[in-house]
């Protein structure tokens, strides 16, 4: 979140197109909305120590495994190769344990050893091969006998027959997946009520087993449960710390992404834990009371005064408030908290240098922006703010160039053009900026460039 939640630009395109692929949580999972990924020290943390285990145990720790949020409601978690989890805020905020989630995790993890999404691919390729092939005999069935009724049959076949193959992988995962957890020292009772929670919402919403890409869930708990309950570590509990952090997590989620009211209901003011009065100070601050947030902010970081959330919050509060000069001090401290580890921080520290105005201290902002910022390619507000900073130290052509780069991010390629060409034009040739000028004049289309 960076002292919220980061978003990138949505990945409607990405996922819709590959929602059938996906080895998915739900069946026929697919995004309904314009969706987007989440970055978040806080959460990204919690989730790489739910899966550090499983990875190592299925060999996979070398592997650069990296653990995606997705900015969704649905309560789902898919794998679309071998190098991504996805996991969507409504798992994260509706899973009452961190073993849920870790069961979910590691039934993903399960599709990735199996190589479930190369064999998935190869599979999708031949089904549309034979669609187009049934369709065709359909159709010219179908003039014979004056009926498209051909053509639907030979369809409905191939899904059913792609979708048989799709469940027999996902009883595949859910057995690797418990195979790991065992192996860990960790119960599969979170995945048996993870899936005892899908077949309450298939229930509700009438779904046919027949047109599911996974399993129906009593088949997947009679397959899991006796295994589950034969493990040594059945009855393992999650520890007292690790269930308060998933429980901090859950609230900052909903602290950010539900209406204000909702988030009060949820959390009355009654309710002195740790995490409610989480939950309620980002609430505060995402209604607009500003000072009423940074008083309990300040209580928080009280009860706990080393942990960097509690002072990146503080320092996103006086962000949003403009109040720039008091936001760093809070975004240091989070920063050093944090073992100068996070790149999210240094990023919000250095757009907060340059938005507090003191020019002495953005010579430290463009350093911090010149290397973080090549973890977020995407951060349009990231090159306006090294564009600014550049401008305000009177490195001009520095700063065209960082301009280039955000119209390049924003779509705007004919801006693109005429900031990286006037920058470049302003540079030693050879010199650092003046290559970053010549990549991003050499990803503009050919007439472009020549047109002007």
């Amino acid at each position: 979140m960076t002292s919220a939640i980061t978003r990138i630009r949505p990945i409607r395109s990405a996922l819709a197109g590959l929602a059938m692929l996906g080895a998915t949580l739900l069946p026929m999972a697919s995004p309904s909305h314009a969706q987007s990924l989440i970055f978040d020290d806080e959460i990204e943390e919690l989730l790489k120590e739910y899966a550090r285990p499983i990875l190592k145990t299925a060999g996979l720790e070398q592997g650069n495994v990296a653990m995606r949020i997705i900015n969704d409601p649905t309560f789902n978690a898919f794998v679309l190769d071998g190098r991504n989890v996805f996991m969507h805020t409504g798992l994260l905020m509706q899973a009452d344990t961190p073993n849920q989630v870790i069961g979910v995790i590691a039934h993903e993890v399960g599709h990735i050893d199996g190589a479930h999404m190369a064999a998935l691919r190869s599979e999708m390729q031949r089904m549309q091969t034979g669609m187009l092939i049934t369709r065709i005999i359909g159709i010219a069935a179908a003039v014979l006998a004056r009926s498209g009724a051909a053509v639907m049959a030979g369809d409905d076949i191939w899904l059913k027959t792609f979708l048989a193959r799709r469940r027999s992988q996902e009883g595949a995962a859910d057995q690797a997946g418990l195979k790991f957890l065992t192996a860990t020292g960790q119960s599969g009772r979170g995945m048996i009520e993870t899936f005892e929670r899908l077949g309450m919402e298939n229930r509700a919403y009438g779904v046919n087993p027949y047109l599911l890409s996974h399993p129906t869930e009593r088949t997947r708990i009679a397959q899991l449960k006796q295994n589950a309950e034969a493990s040594p570590h059945y009855n393992v509990k999650d520890k007292p710390e690790l269930q308060l952090r998933h429980d901090l997590v859950r609230a900052k989620l909903r602290g950010f992404t539900l209406p204000a009211q909702d988030v009060f209901r949820m959390y009355p003011a009654e309710d002195k834990s740790l995490p409610a009065r989480y939950a309620r100070a980002i609430a505060a601050n995402c209604s607009g009371s500003c000072s009423k947030a940074i008083g309990d902010i300040d209580a928080l970081i009280k009860d706990r005064p080393n942990s960097p959330y509690f002072w990146e919050l503080k320092g996103h509060v006086y962000s949003k408030e403009g109040r720039f000069a008091l936001a760093v001090p809070a975004i240091r401290q989070a920063l050093k908290l944090n073992g100068n580890r996070s790149h999210l921080l240094r990023m919000e520290l250095a757009k907060g240098i340059v938005e507090a105005g003191d020019l002495a201290q953005y010579d430290e902002a463009i350093r911090i922006l010149e290397v973080s910022i090549d973890t977020r390619p995407d951060d349009i507000g990231g090159y306006r703010t090294l564009a600014r900073a550049y401008a305000a130290k009177q490195r001009v052509a520095e700063a065209d160039v960082a301009m280039a780069q955000a119209h390049l991010i924003s779509g705007d390629p004919k801006q693109a053009l005429i900031f990286a060409k006037r920058g470049q034009r302003a540079l030693p040739s050879g010199s650092r900026p003046w290559l970053k000028a010549d990549d991003i004049l050499k990803t503009l289309p050919r007439e472009l460039r020549e047109r002007e």
